[in-house]
């Protein structure tokens, strides 16, 4: 299992966000056994030799004429760089999805998929090192909040609730937050993560000063489970309970979006560097168009996407990401009356919370950060 390192708000480099990694454990490389046919010294069996061989290079001549072809409508797409949050995973379906069935090629782009360097992707795209990529409502935060903010902008939700909460073995009987106390949470220690957990314990009716913290430092939230490294973890649902579900190993979930509406803000979603969209709007419309008709073919064909993402990242557990994709593929869109759409409402509550709790640096504009101007609507 491989990991990388997360970038809380720029600060926070090295602890990974939500115990999230794309796991390969196990995964198997499988050989395809060539049977060739006995040698014959029949003028019969030479023939078909020679026919074969005549085949063979009829083949090599058309792939490599196809390949001519290719190279040459590539000459005239645009290169569009986006630039990933973390290692290929399905929050990721949609984009791997356009790419393979071509959705980017229709809108002139070619696409770069760049994996996340270590300062995070949204360095990357706020210094303009990518066009585009992927980010999170809380990152922007953090970013807005800054003494020089980078430019950049969320331009489209990629999932449209929350799905993250917290996890913990079934044994405990940890079914809410207030269950929290007297059991040990690992921890990123990071102001709003803390306040997130300070909030819900105690509008549970439970003491968050009876909440020991130690430090989130495992790749596999079961696997730290099991060896009792702590009680209670914040996971993504999708991924997280899904691996613990294939482990068959008991655990209680309870989602964040549940206990107060303030906390179902958008994770992750698309971000684009501010003068690249300045300098390429109908391109940035053209990309959201190609990411949509892969998300919509994720939500309408998970086991598809599913196959298409791991023949794209041969790496992946194909088992894992099954499982995941069918848990995800319905959050693309949900209740919102289209992929990608980003509620007013609900982004700015989340930023009032910020500022009232004095979570960020300095106040920031509750309406600030993100725009829909590049989305298309139907």
């Amino acid at each position: 299992m491989t990991c990388h390192t997360s970038q809380r708000g720029q600060q926070h480099q090295t602890v990974t966000r939500r115990g999230f990694c794309t796991a390969s454990a196990g995964l198997a490389s499988l050989a395809l056994a060539a049977c060739a046919p006995a040698a014959s010294t029949t003028e019969a069996s030479s023939a078909q030799a020679s026919s074969a061989q005549e085949s063979a290079a009829q083949d090599s001549a058309a792939q490599a004429s196809s390949s001519q072809v290719s190279t040459t409508q590539l000459s005239s797409l645009t290169k569009v760089s986006f630039v990933l949050d973390y290692s290929p995973n399905v929050n990721h379906t949609g984009i791997y999805v356009a790419d393979r069935q071509g959705y980017f090629g229709e809108e002139g782009i070619e696409l770069e998929i760049v994996p996340v360097p270590a300062d995070g992707a949204d360095a990357l795209i706020g210094s303009g090192g990518a066009d585009m990529g992927v980010s999170y409502q809380d990152y922007i935060a953090n970013n807005l909040a800054a003494q020089n903010p980078m430019p950049y902008t969320a331009i489209a939700a990629i999932v449209q609730h929350n799905t993250s909460g917290i996890m913990s073995r079934a044994e405990d009987g940890i079914t809410s937050a207030r269950g929290m106390q007297d059991h040990v949470y690992a921890t990123w220690n990071l102001p709003v993560e803390q306040a997130t957990i300070k909030q819900i314990v105690e509008a549970d009716g439970g003491d968050f000063s009876r909440v020991e913290m130690v430090p989130y430092e495992v790749d596999d939230e079961v696997a730290g489970l099991k060896a009792h490294l702590f009680d209670t973890v914040w996971v993504y649902e999708w991924w997280a309970v899904q691996n613990a579900k294939l482990q068959n190993y008991p655990v209680n979930y309870f989602a964040f979006a549940d206990m107060d509406p303030v906390f179902d803000y958008y994770t992750p979603v698309i971000a684009v560097n501010d003068a690249f969209a300045q300098n390429n709007p109908e391109l940035v419309r053209g990309f959201l168009r190609a990411a949509k008709r892969g998300y919509e073919f994720a939500v309408e064909n998970p086991a598809e996407a599913a196959r298409l993402l791991c023949e794209a990242v041969p790496e992946l557990d194909p088992e894992l990401i099954s499982t995941a994709q069918e848990f995800i593929s319905p959050e693309y869109v949900a209740d919102a009356s289209t992929w990608g759409i980003i509620d007013p409402t609900r982004w700015s509550r989340f930023y009032t919370w910020l500022n009232e709790e004095q979570l960020v640096e300095n106040p920031i504009d509750v309406d600030a950060g993100y725009t829909l101007d590049y989305l298309p609507t139907a």
